[in-house]
């Protein structure tokens, strides 16, 4: 269903508007990476548009979010309707444009219901709903500029995979290009939404799903480990108390939980240390690094060192979840059991 609705938004978006025509479509998330907990009703496609050279400004000191300049006049002479009064490309401008042409496009899709969701402040998806009874599915469309040039400085001591996936892996991952998304940087001093956040999708995906230290972790004669199986319960914990207190964890996403992994991945980097069938030690050794993240209100973005994505203004809630995750810790995750 969700492919036959994103194929006919595709073909249409290209067709539409000269803008959008380069763009190809192409899968993130948990789904795709094969770590969904629960039923597949939310997915995230990215729709990825090749732009030439860019400038990128940094906007704060997080180095995660940018103003993008055109370097000399594009080759896509389209984008320029897209630039603010100050020459920069606005991300604004361009999810507008966007979801003008997906609203009126979701009316002729034939068979299913399907409407664009009310846009969230702040957020960089366009979000579509899908009837599918008894339930709905919701599917968030992100616009992504994909750049062939070297990643920032930010990013320089970010990755740490080598005793992990090894420094080949990590040279060849940062030979790929950049992917860059429409996202408002709250802490901009003006908000014009003309900020732009640096993704890494494409390869936290491909670190997911050749996740081994051996080539040959998990492979179908090689051994298995309980990486994957670690995540999914991170995530299932974490969506299960977000239930139970919406207000007190609103903060508090699936990405801090996957941060929290990686790392967790790099601190243990061994296949041997994630043996399949000791699953119920390794989370518990996940949990107890995201647990003193937490405490120390500190969570460094796994390829941006400097960009904490526990801030200290957000320690009180920062405190709530750990409490909230030594308690499950400690009595043998009651909330499993509900």
């Amino acid at each position: 269903l969700v492919n036959q609705v994103v194929s006919h938004l595709v073909q249409a978006i290209r067709s539409k508007d000269g803008a959008f025509s380069s763009i190809e479509r192409q899968s993130a998330g948990s789904y795709y990476e094969r770590v969904k907990i629960s039923e597949p009703n939310e997915f995230d496609i990215m729709l990825v548009m090749p732009v030439a050279r860019l400038q990128l400004d940094e906007s704060d000191d997080t180095g995660a979010y940018y103003y993008l300049t055109f370097k000399r006049t594009p080759r896509e002479k389209y984008l320029l309707k897209f630039l603010d009064e100050d020459g920069k490309l606005s991300a604004f401008k361009m999810l507008q444009a966007l979801r003008e042409i997906i609203k009126q496009e979701v009316k002729n899709i034939k068979g299913v219901e399907v409407t664009v969701r009310r846009k969230k402040a702040g957020s960089p998806a366009i979000t579509l709903q899908i009837k599918n009874p008894p339930s709905e599915i919701s599917v968030d469309i992100i616009l992504t500029l994909e750049v062939q040039q070297a990643w920032p400085a930010s990013t320089q001591d970010g990755l740490k995979i080598e005793q992990w996936l090894g420094k080949k892996v990590r040279r060849d991952f940062r030979l790929r290009s950049l992917y860059l998304v429409a996202k408002q940087n709250k802490r901009e001093k003006v908000l014009r939404g003309n900020t732009w956040r640096l993704s890494f999708s494409h390869i936290e995906k491909a670190m997911m799903n050749n996740h081994g230290n051996s080539k040959t972790c998990c492979e179908a004669d090689g051994p298995k480990c309980c990486r994957k199986g670690c995540l999914k319960l991170l995530k299932y914990l974490l969506e299960q108390l977000k239930m139970k207190y919406p207000k007190e964890l609103e903060k508090f996403c699936s990405y801090h939980v996957k941060t929290a992994f990686f790392h967790s991945c790099v601190t243990w980097p061994n296949d041997t240390d994630w043996p399949f069938g000791d699953l119920e030690h390794c989370f518990q050794q996940c949990l107890g690094y995201l647990v003193e993240c937490l405490q120390k209100s500190q969570l460094p973005n796994f390829f941006i060192p400097r960009y904490n994505l526990f801030s200290l203004e957000d320690r009180v809630s920062n405190h709530f979840l750990s409490r909230q995750l030594s308690h499950e810790l400690n009595n043998g995750f009651p909330i499993f059991q509900e």
